[in-house]
């Protein structure tokens, strides 16, 4: 809950920061009527649309779980990320449009020196207040303030081009060059765009995350202790900041109750130790069976039937079956 009020609490920052700057690159367009800087303009409408909207995510993603919604509210972060993929997908497509126009039918630009100077400002704002969003929300595995940072960072980007595209014109003389500048920033909003929707349509359909699971695997096969036998059936799944893990933990079957929990708390602490305290697990006990005997490696093992042979190494494909491991039948 630490978590999601911080997160709560940047988005707010970002929303506000988002008004001032749309404020900010319209002044600066109205004076130049540069169409680079317009594009710049209305990329920043979806900056504060799309930061209002992650405000009321972040909102509803940190309320307590209840009767309703037994696993909370973070899925809310993936919709709100949907939303602001498709709002910058759709300012790229206009962008390029006014782009074209601009070429087909060029307009006089004026006082390039000022609308520079505006617009720098406000990329630099953009890039700090962006950067600071990725570091948190990855910190706190919030895909929101991901998305809410990358596209603010993405508008830095595209605000040094513009920029660039500027100076060129106020050297060169050269009025096309303001078309060509919005129409190539065009294409990379829409590149942009997509990629976030991308990200957020596979968290609303709990596409498997491998990079988190194969940090998992990686931690779990280091600290391994010889009490467990087989790990498997490994799925995570993320509801906003939190990561529900659940699998199936292979131990002697010999074991009693408590002595079984205490097998299921150690990986509890490996995975909080990897992710923090946003980890919720739910692990399911096996025994094992006599054909796991030649890949159990406990030495003291009262009830063996055949030896230790090798270790089974777990990956990011065979963990994830529903399936307990054997030799030759992975």
């Amino acid at each position: 809950m630490l978590q999601a009020r911080q997160n709560l609490r940047i988005q707010k920052w970002v929303a506000a920061f988002s008004v001032l700057l749309l404020i900010v690159k319209f002044g600066a367009w109205y004076i130049t009527s540069s169409v680079a800087i317009l594009t710049d303009a209305w990329e920043s409408i979806v900056n504060v649309m799309a930061g209002f909207i992650g405000l009321y995510s972040l909102y509803v993603a940190a309320k307590p779980r209840d009767a309703d919604h037994p696993y909370g509210h973070g899925k809310a972060e993936f919709v709100s990320a949907a939303a602001e993929g498709s709002m910058i997908s759709i300012a790229g497509v206009l962008i390029i449009y006014e782009a074209v126009r601009q070429l087909l039918h060029p307009a006089e630009i004026r006082r390039l020196d000022t609308g520079i100077w505006l617009v720098a400002g406000a990329g630099l704002v953009n890039f700090l207040v962006g950067h600071w969003c990725v570091r948190v929300g990855r910190r706190n595995n919030s895909l929101a303030l991901v998305a809410s940072g990358s596209h603010l960072k993405t508008d830095t980007y595209s605000t040094i081009g513009i920029i660039a595209g500027l100076m060129l014109i106020w050297f060169t003389g050269l009025i096309w060059i303001d078309g060509v500048v919005a129409l190539v920033l065009g294409g990379f909003i829409v590149y942009t765009g997509y990629g976030i929707l991308r990200r957020s349509l596979a968290g609303i359909m709990d596409e498997a995350d491998e990079q988190i699971i194969g940090q998992l695997v990686t931690t779990l096969n280091g600290k391994r202790p010889e009490n467990w036998v087989d790990l498997h059936n490994l799925r995570v799944i993320k509801y906003g900041s939190i990561l529900h893990i659940d699998c199936h933990l292979t131990v002697p079957w010999y074991l009693n109750v408590n002595e079984a929990h205490r097998e299921i708390d150690h990986l509890s602490v490996l995975a909080r130790q990897q992710f923090g305290e946003s980890v919720e697990l739910f692990v399911h006990n096996d025994g094992c069976l006599p054909v796991q005997c030649p890949i159990c490696s406990k030495g003291d093992c009262p009830v063996r039937q055949q030896p230790f042979r090798e270790r089974i190494t777990w990956t990011l494909q065979n963990i994830s079956t529903d399936k307990k491991h054997q030799l030759n039948t992975i």
